[in-house]
């Protein structure tokens, strides 16, 4: 299983709503509004890395009022 954080940044008052949609996804572990340079961070899993680029290009940056990810891989150094 391969699990990343997606960063989100969303148009100016869109954060809830898109993290609303999100969170319902296959997929989303759990998606949250944030402030800092991102609005919504999320957490994802899929089986290989190959269905979380798939995850992330054809549903998360599909839902309105995205404008920018950043996925960040989560890596098990031990």
């Amino acid at each position: 299983m391969v699990q990343a954080y997606i960063l989100i940044q969303t148009e100016v008052g869109k954060a809830s709503a898109v993290a609303a949609e999100i969170s319902g996804l296959p997929g989303v572990l759990a998606a949250e509004d944030v402030t800092g340079p991102y609005d919504v961070i999320v957490r994802a899993e899929a089986d290989t890395m190959d269905n979380l680029g798939r995850l992330v290009v054809a549903q998360v940056q599909n839902v309105p009022g995205i404008t920018r990810t950043l996925t960040c891989p989560v890596v098990h150094l031990s």
